[in-house]
């Protein structure tokens, strides 16, 4: 393989990292042209590290997350992972689908989240690392069972990570079932673009007009609310803590931002988001396929984790863009179906593009 014009051969290699359930996990670091550093587990499908440079060229980690995957096993935020078989919330955990009544466990308050007890982000996935032309990748595949978590049919699912010369990290879903059930998959990565302190002064820029207002539990009330004239409107770039302590019944039910954001570009691929860190001058730039992106400002982190390099996490310091269909979807009539039946493919592509400005 040629080299590129900085002298980096692009890569990825592994190395043992454990085991979970019995099974052995791995951690693989991909490398670009440009000697840019990801690193990612089969475990959870966690993306551990993304190793990107500030303005000045100093490489620095943007990713929250742990030094080892015992920690990632307990109880976590869902650092870094993949989230499925349904990200985010379903109310009260249950939900109808052709006229069958389907029983979720109840993860998260009275709903149920990011999948149940043991979701996509607990398992280990099996794992294929490859070269390709876009990049060093990564395809993981998992089979859930028929009734996993109590969804119907059996999933079986492959995300395929790939790392470009162009600093995207790419992520390619793709899903098929034997019985009809519901499908909502994203990436949970907590950013911190400056790799330290809270996230306050990243500037923020979300192409929407509308987001999915939420009740105090933050199911969706099936009403859609314009963000013009309100905290919600990123349409033109603001900080992310201009607004976040607004008196403003939206933002005190997320305890700051944990919404869902109306993206209208239909189904192609497309800018939903922007992110800037003014010190650094690094840049994050979110596309996917999917109509929504859940932003959510880190409201929960409290000092009680401790991370990567001793780093404790405290409120805010780090903020996820979760490009995916909308909350509470199998109840909600209005919104776009997250079914998917057989002889359908679900497929779903995430990218995260780091840059920086001078």
């Amino acid at each position: 393989m040629a080299s590129s014009i900085r002298g980096q051969v692009p890569e990825i290699t592994a190395q043992p990292w454990g085991n979970a359930g019995g099974k052995a996990v791995d951690l693989y670091t991909l490398k670009n042209s440009k000697g840019n550093i990801v690193k990612i587990s089969n475990y959870g499908g966690i993306v551990t590290s993304v190793l990107v440079p500030c303005k000045m060229g100093k490489p620095g980690d943007v990713v929250l997350g742990y030094d080892t995957l015992a920690e990632y096993m307990k109880e976590t935020p869902y650092f870094g992972c993949l989230v499925g078989r349904y990200g985010n919330r379903i109310a009260k955990g249950k939900f109808t689908l052709d006229g069958k009544n389907y029983t979720l466990a109840t993860n998260n308050g009275p709903n149920a989240l990011h999948g149940g007890i043991k979701g996509f982000d607990k398992v280990v996935w099996d794992a294929k690392p490859a070269m390709t032309k876009a990049g060093p990748s990564l395809e993981l595949h998992y089979v859930s069972k028929d009734g996993e978590e109590g969804y119907p049919g059996n999933l079986d699912v492959t995300a395929t990570y790939t790392w470009t010369d162009k600093n995207e990290l790419r992520l390619d879903y793709k899903a098929t079932a034997d019985k009809a059930t519901v499908v909502n998959l994203t990436q949970h990565s907590y950013f911190n673009l400056a790799g330290k302190g809270d996230i306050l002064g990243h500037i923020v820029m979300i192409k929407s007009g509308k987001i999915t207002p939420v009740d105090s539990t933050l199911i969706p009330t099936g009403k859609f609310m314009p963000v013009k004239g309100t905290p919600f409107d990123f349409n033109k770039p603001t900080a992310i803590g201009a607004r976040i302590g607004a008196d403003d019944e939206q933002i005190k039910f997320g305890g700051g931002y944990d919404h869902n954001f109306v993206i209208a570009k239909g189904a192609r691929l497309g800018l939903m988001a922007r992110v800037m860190e003014p010190t650094t001058g690094r840049v994050l730039e979110v596309l996917s396929t999917e109509p929504g992106l859940q932003f959510y400002s880190g409201n929960f982190l409290d000092g009680q984790i401790t991370g990567k390099g001793g780093w404790v996490y405290q409120h805010r310091n780090g903020f996820c863009m979760e490009p995916q269909h909308y909350p509470d979807s199998p109840n909600q009539p209005k919104f776009p179906s997250v079914v998917l039946r057989p002889g359908q493919t679900y497929k779903n592509t995430i990218i995260y593009r780091f840059s920086v400005v001078k």
